[in-house]
């Protein structure tokens, strides 16, 4: 390869680094990106398919005491909390560029799983006692029978 062959390389590689450095700035800043990274939960309200979501928070028994993050992102470590909101991020970024999700928005399973983890982890106590008594049962699931305590359903 002569070093004509090899500038030119270089210089294409370097137009797309830019352009992908450049688009995704644009992007980060049109999508108000920042807002994700904090605990406002008007963050979530970004998108008007989440308008249904956000005022059904707004009347739950939850408004006062948790927001978006509290219930949809673990808690255990910040890492687990940003692979989430980054996972999550991502995909909702590309279902919405797409149009590709249903009307009637649902839960996936790993993100049930995260909810489920979290009513644990705040309601440990009555949990672990309802659990003693539930011995030889089928597994208990917050989120199946208080469907309505983060959204109103």
């Amino acid at each position: 390869m002569s070093v004509g062959q090899s500038s030119l390389l270089v210089g294409i590689a370097g137009l797309a680094v830019g352009l992908a450095v450049g688009i995704g700035s644009y992007t980060f800043v049109y999508a108000e990106g920042d807002s994700y990274l904090k605990d406002d939960a008007k963050a979530c309200n970004n998108c008007h398919v989440m308008n249904e979501f956000f005022a059904n928070w707004s009347k739950s028994s939850h408004h006062h005491v948790a927001t978006c993050n509290d219930c949809h992102t673990p808690s255990y470590s910040q890492a687990a909390k940003y692979f989430v909101k980054a996972r999550n991020g991502y995909n909702h970024a590309v279902a919405f560029t797409t149009g590709n999700f249903p009307d009637n928005i649902r839960i996936t399973p790993a993100n049930k799983e995260v909810v489920e983890g979290q009513c644990r982890a705040c309601h440990s106590d009555i949990v672990s006692t309802i659990e003693e008594h539930a011995v030889g049962q089928e597994e208990i699931s917050c989120v199946k029978c208080h469907r309505s305590a983060g959204h109103l359903h």
